[in-house]
């Protein structure tokens, strides 16, 4: 049994949109989160592009965010990707049906503002970039 809350009580998103299965560890500093790699939305029914593990790390980083407020008693707010920097990886594509853990380390994170290390892991994978991301303030009516 997972002691921690289901993504989709941490995140903004509904539907297939949620890519994480999981929340495997979550600290003060960092979260690792499982999925399993499935057909839908990306790739062609076998294999999804490794470019979607940047989707799958941004919504680590939401899923972070969204232990952060919930643990502050705060609802769970919309964020945005702002750039992704030395992406680097060694497969360019996942197999469905392929489990992958996805750890994001924060760099830096202010009120708005944030830079996260993040990794992707898998068997024979290694996927490494930092994600730049902003979250509004709750009183910020103007995007």
């Amino acid at each position: 049994m997972n002691a921690f809350p289901a993504i989709a009580e941490l995140i903004p998103h509904t539907g297939p949109m949620i890519l994480l299965d999981r929340v495997a560890a979550f600290d003060e500093d960092s979260l690792s989160a499982e999925l399993v790699v499935r057909a839908g939305l990306f790739g062609d029914g076998k294999t999804v592009p490794a470019w979607v593990g940047i989707e799958y790390m941004a919504q680590t980083i939401g899923a972070y965010a969204g232990m952060k407020a919930r643990l502050a008693g705060e609802p769970i707010r919309l964020g945005f990707l702002l750039g992704t920097r030395r992406y680097s990886g060694n497969v360019a594509e996942f197999r469905v049906g392929t489990l992958l853990t996805v750890r994001v380390d924060k760099i830096m994170q202010d009120e708005k503002l944030g830079a996260f290390e993040c990794r992707i892991a898998g068997e024979g994978i290694e996927i490494s970039a930092n994600l730049n991301v902003y979250q509004p303030p709750l009183n910020d009516t103007q995007l």
